[in-house]
């Protein structure tokens, strides 16, 4: 579990995302369908069409080297 600060601004998205696209691939969701900015430090939460699958991107920046964006794998939380 990572924690979040109570701050932080938590997106669910209505309706089903296709649980293939990966986090470039939601973040485009995110900048085209929301118009935020995924790396702004706000959860994105996506389901999967059976509703038994969610997806979250969340992109903190403390833990980003400088001047670098990366994405956690799944091993890595």
């Amino acid at each position: 579990m990572i924690p979040v600060a109570s701050n932080v601004r938590i997106w669910i998205a209505t309706g089903h995302t296709d649980m293939r696209k990966g986090m470039h691939g939601l973040s485009l969701l995110v900048q085209e369908g929301l118009k935020r900015d995924p790396f702004a430090g706000e959860v994105f939460v996506f389901r999967g069409r059976g509703g038994s699958l969610i997806k979250a991107l969340w992109r903190s920046w403390l833990e980003a080297p400088a001047g670098e964006a990366c994405w956690r794998s799944q091993r890595e939380v």
